[in-house]
C-alpha cells in the first residue's frame, strides 16, 4: 500500500492508533481521537449569529480521566514528520500538557517541554512509544513528585451518569491545585471569569482532595445566602450526608464538608465570632468563594476567619483580583495559579459576547443648574450649583431623565422580545424603585396580564427577593425585567439574562467587571448566543481601561430619536461628538454623597444627544475609520492584490470557504453589504471594497449568463434546473446553490426528486460538473 495515498483518518487508524495502543496506552480510557476542546467563538454581525472554527485535537492521551499529558497532532503521509509539532505545541501549551508529538504514520517527533531527558526533540519509531507509566513517570520527576504526592496527583474526579465533565480551562486550575496542595502549598488564588464555574471547580477539587484523604474537614466561605444555596443543591449535591450549612448560628462538629455564610458565623461582639467554637486546626482547607469581596482586606471579617484557621490550605477563588492600595488578594494568597479570563472565554465560545448601546442624555453631558430660588417637588430650596451625572439620582432627581430610561429600555425591549430577561442596575433602593414605577407605567400592557412582569429585587424588600429564584430560573417567564442597586451584581447565576441596562455611576473595575457577568453564560437552548449593555452613565468607558479584558462585539450610541437597537452599519467615520460642555461636579467623582432627602424636580425636559455607532474588530480594538476603510485593511492584509483573491476565488472548491475567511479576521460582510448593497455577491462586495472594481448585482451576474446561450448544450430538462438555480443564485447568492442538498429545497423541489434532476444530467458526477462550470459563468472576466 502506498501511504502517501492515505487520508489522514487513515494514516490515524492504521499506524497512528496501532502505535499507541501497542505501547500500553487504553483506547477506552486513556485515548481520546478528535477532541473539540473549545466552542468556537460566537460571532455576532447584526442579526446573524454563528460559531467561529473550534480547535480540536487529533488525540488527548490521558494518564487517567481529566489528566492529559500527551498531546499528538497527526498529517497525512505527504507532510514531513515534524509538520504538526508547532500546533501540538500550541495546543499542548493551551491544555498544559508536558509531551507533544507530531507523526505522519512514520515515527513520531517528541517534543519534551518538561526537559527531563536531556533534548527537547526526538524522534521516535513507531514501535518505541512511550508507554504511559513511562511519560507519567518523567512528569513526576520534572514536578519532584514523592510516592505520596503522587498518589494525591492522581486521585481521580467525580463522575456520574451525566457524563458531565470539567473544560479543559477548568481541569488545568483543578489539576495545578491538587499538586500545589499535594506539594504542600497553603495558600493559593485561581482567576476565572464569570460564568465559567468556578463552584464546579471548587467542587472537583475539594473531592479530589477529600477523597485522597490529605483534607478531611473542609469550609466553604460565601458571602451571599443565595450563592450558598445554589453550590448546596447544584455543585455539591454529591457529598450528601457528608456535608452540612452551618445556619442559625449553630455548629455540629460531626460533618466534614461546611458550606457557610461569613455573616453567620462572625459579628462585631466576641460572643459573636462563633467560628471559634473549632479550633483552629479543626479544617485543614478552607475554599473563599468571590474572595475580592472581604478576604483582600486586612481588617475584614473574612481575612480574621482566615487569620484563625491559618494552619489550613486556603483557595481564593475570583473573577476579579482586587488590588488597590488597601485591599489585595495577590498580597494574601499570592499570585493566581490560573487565570482564565473573559477575553479567553468570550474567544472559546464558552462565554458569550456583547454589545453595547451607549445612551447619553443632554443634563448628563451638560448638566443642570437650578434657576435662583428654584424649588423641588416638595417645596424644598435647591441648593444654587451645576448638577451632573454625578449627582443624577443620587443628590438629585430629574423625573423627565427618569421616565426616557424607562422609555428607551422599552423601546429596546419592544424591538427585539419583550420577554427578555433584563436586570437594571440602579443608584440606589429609591432610585430601583422610581424606575419601577416608571417601566410600568411604560409596560403597562403585559404588566396589567402579570404584576411580576417588572419587580425591584433589593435587599430591604422580601416580596420581590422571593422572586429571585423565579427570575434566574430559565424555565419560569416572570419577572421579565427586575430593577436592583446591589444585591444582582455578583454570584446570581441568571443564564438567560440578555438585557444588562447600567444606569448606575461604577468607577470600580471589580464592580463593573461582576456586573457584565451577569449577562455571559450561554444557553444555546433559550436561544440565549450574546447579549447587550444598554449604558446611560458613561460606565462602559471603562472598557478602554486597560485591566478590562474582554472587549465587545459593537458598541451603538443612538442619536435622539432614533431606536435604542443597533444597526447593522457604522457611519463614515468616527461622528462629531467633540465640543460637548461637561460640567464637572465642584465634588471629586468619589466623594459625591447620597443625600438622605434628594433633591426631585418634575418640570425639566431631558432629551438624548445624538452619538456615534461604533463597532469593535477582530483584535478587541474600536474601529474608528469608516466600516468601508475597516474593511479594506482586513482584506487586503489577507490578500496582498486583486489577484491573490481571484485565484483564491477560482481556485476554491466552494466559494464560501473564501467568503468565510474575511469574516474569521473581522470583516462584517452582513453589515457592509447593508452600507455598500445588499443585492450584490460577496464576490463582488470584497473586490469593489478593497480594489474599487465596479460591481455587478447577482441579478446582472445572473443575466449575463442567460445572454451568452449557456444552456443550449443541456437537454430541455437539464436546463431547466440550471435556469432555477441560476434564480436561486440572484435572489440569495452563491452560497444556496453551491451543495447538492439544494436539491431538497424550492424551486428544485418542485422540478422533480434529487434523483430525478441529477439522472437529466446522467448522474451525480455529471451534475456536479454542470455546477461548477455555471459558477465559472457567473464569475467570467
Amino acid at each position: 500500500m502506498d501511504k502517501t495515498t492515505l487520508t489522514e483518518r487513515d494514516i490515524c487508524t492504521k499506524y497512528i492508533t496501532p502505535a499507541i495502543v501497542d505501547s500500553g496506552w487504553d483506547l477506552h480510557t486513556q485515548i481520546r481521537e478528535e477532541v473539540y476542546f473549545t466552542a468556537g467563538r460566537i460571532i455576532v454581525q447584526g442579526k446573524k449569529i454563528s460559531r467561529g472554527e473550534a480547535k480540536r485535537a487529533d488525540y488527548i492521551l490521558y494518564h487517567k480521566p481529566g489528566v492529559p499529558i500527551a498531546v499528538i497532532e497527526a498529517k497525512d503521509n505527504k507532510h514531513s514528520l515534524g509538520a504538526g509539532m508547532q500546533q501540538a505545541i500550541a495546543y499542548g501549551e493551551t491544555l498544559d500538557v508536558p509531551f507533544t508529538y507530531s507523526s505522519n504514520g512514520d515515527a513520531f517527533l517528541e517534543h519534551d517541554r518538561t526537559a527531563t531527558s536531556g533534548a527537547v526533540e526526538n524522534e521516535i519509531s513507531l514501535d518505541a512509544f512511550p508507554s504511559p507509566e513511562e511519560l507519567w513517570k518523567r512528569f513526576c520527576v520534572s514536578k519532584g513528585f514523592s510516592q505520596e504526592e503522587d498518589a494525591v496527583v492522581s486521585q481521580t474526579y467525580y463522575a456520574d451518569s451525566s457524563g458531565k465533565a470539567p473544560r479543559y480551562y477548568q481541569q488545568i486550575a483543578i489539576n495545578r491545585t491538587v499538586e500545589s496542595i499535594a506539594k504542600g502549598e497553603n495558600r493559593i488564588l485561581l482567576v476565572m471569569a464569570t460564568g465559567t464555574g468556578k463552584t464546579y471547580t471548587a467542587f472537583q477539587i475539594i473531592w479530589r482532595l477529600w477523597k485522597a484523604r490529605v483534607k478531611k474537614r473542609i469550609l466553604f466561605l460565601a458571602d451571599r445566602n443565595i450563592l450558598v444555596d445554589q453550590t448546596r443543591v447544584n455543585d455539591f449535591k454529591p457529598f450528601e450526608s457528608a456535608m452540612t450549612k452551618i445556619t442559625k448560628r449553630q455548629i455540629d462538629k460531626s460533618y466534614e464538608i461546611y458550606l457557610c455564610l461569613y455573616q453567620a458565623v462572625t459579628g462585631t461582639e466576641e460572643e459573636s465570632n462563633i467560628y471559634k467554637q473549632f479550633s483552629p486546626d479543626f479544617f485543614d482547607l478552607i475554599v473563599v468563594d468571590e474572595c475580592h469581596r472581604g478576604s483582600a482586606a486586612e481588617d475584614s471579617a473574612w481575612r480574621e476567619i482566615l487569620s484563625y484557621f491559618k494552619s489550613a490550605a486556603q483557595i481564593g477563588m475570583t473573577a476579579t483580583p482586587k488590588e488597590t492600595e488597601d485591599v489585595s488578594n495577590i498580597d494574601y494568597f499570592g499570585a493566581p495559579l490560573y487565570t482564565y479570563s473573559l477575553k479567553q472565554g468570550i474567544e472559546d465560545g464558552f462565554l458569550a459576547p456583547y454589545k453595547v448601546v451607549r445612551i447619553d442624555m443632554d443634563k448628563d453631558l451638560e448638566g443642570w443648574r437650578p434657576a435662583k430660588g428654584k424649588l423641588d417637588k416638595r417645596g424644598e430650596l435647591v441648593e444654587d450649583r451645576i448638577y451632573n451625572q454625578r449627582d443624577f439620582d443620587r443628590v438629585l432627581v430629574l423625573e423627565k431623565r427618569t421616565e426616557l430610561v424607562a422609555k428607551k429600555i422599552s423601546e429596546f425591549l419592544k424591538l427585539t422580545n419583550r420577554y427578555d430577561k433584563t436586570i437594571i442596575f440602579c443608584e440606589d433602593i429609591d432610585h430601583a424603585e422610581r424606575l419601577r414605577q416608571a417601566l410600568v407605567n411604560e409596560n403597562a400592557d403585559l404588566v396589567k396580564e402579570n404584576s411580576k412582569y417588572i419587580m425591584r429585587i433589593t435587599g430591604d424588600e422580601l416580596e420581590g427577593k422571593r422572586e429571585l429564584d423565579n427570575f434566574i430560573d430559565p424555565e419560569s417567564r416572570h419577572p421579565v425585567v427586575v430593577t436592583t442597586s446591589k444585591l444582582l451584581s455578583t454570584g446570581v447565576d441568571a443564564q438567560t439574562c440578555k438585557l444588562i441596562v447600567l444606569d448606575q455611576r461604577i468607577q470600580s473595575m471589580t464592580l463593573f467587571k461582576q456586573i457584565i457577568g451577569r449577562g455571559t453564560r450561554i444557553r444555546e437552548d433559550y436561544d440565549k448566543l450574546f447579549f447587550t449593555i444598554m449604558d446611560f452613565k458613561k460606565a462602559t468607558e471603562l472598557f478602554a481601561d486597560p485591566d478590562f479584558d474582554g472587549e465587545p462585539v459593537q458598541i451603538y450610541e443612538p442619536k435622539g430619536d432614533e431606536p435604542p437597537v443597533p444597526p447593522y452599519v457604522a457611519p463614515e467615520g468616527e461622528g462629531d461628538d467633540e465640543g460637548v460642555p461637561f460640567s464637572e461636579s465642584p465634588l471629586p467623582p468619589d466623594s459625591v454623597p447620597h443625600r438622605k432627602v434628594k433633591y426631585v424636580i418634575d418640570d425639566v425636559e431631558v432629551r438624548v444627544l445624538k452619538e456615534r455607532v461604533q463597532y469593535y474588530g477582530n483584535d478587541g480594538k474600536l474601529i474608528t475609520e469608516s466600516l468601508k476603510d475597516y474593511s479594506r485593511k482586513s482584506i487586503t492584509k489577507e490578500y496582498t492584490s486583486l489577484d491573490t483573491f481571484l485565484s483564491a476565488w477560482s481556485g476554491a472548491d466552494k466559494k464560501s470557504a473564501v467568503i468565510e475567511e474575511p469574516e474569521k479576521h473581522g470583516v462584517m460582510l452582513d453589515a457592509l453589504a447593508e452600507e455598500v448593497g445588499r443585492d450584490l455577491d460577496p464576490f463582488d462586495l470584497i473586490c469593489h471594497v478593497a480594489w474599487g472594481q465596479a460591481p455587478l448585482t447577482r441579478q446582472e451576474r445572473a443575466n449575463n449568463v442567460r445572454k451568452r446561450d449557456y444552456f443550449g448544450k443541456y437537454g430541455e430538462r437539464a436546463a431547466v434546473v440550471l435556469e432555477a438555480m441560476l434564480d436561486k443564485y440572484a435572489d440569495e447568492g452563491i452560497e444556496h446553490i453551491e451543495d447538492i442538498n439544494v436539491l431538497q429545497v424550492y424551486p428544485l423541489t418542485r422540478i422533480g426528486t434529487p434523483m430525478e434532476i441529477v439522472s437529466a444530467f446522467g448522474g451525480r458526477e455529471q451534475f456536479m460538473a454542470a455546477l461548477k462550470e455555471l459558477e465559472a459563468q457567473l464569475y467570467v472576466a
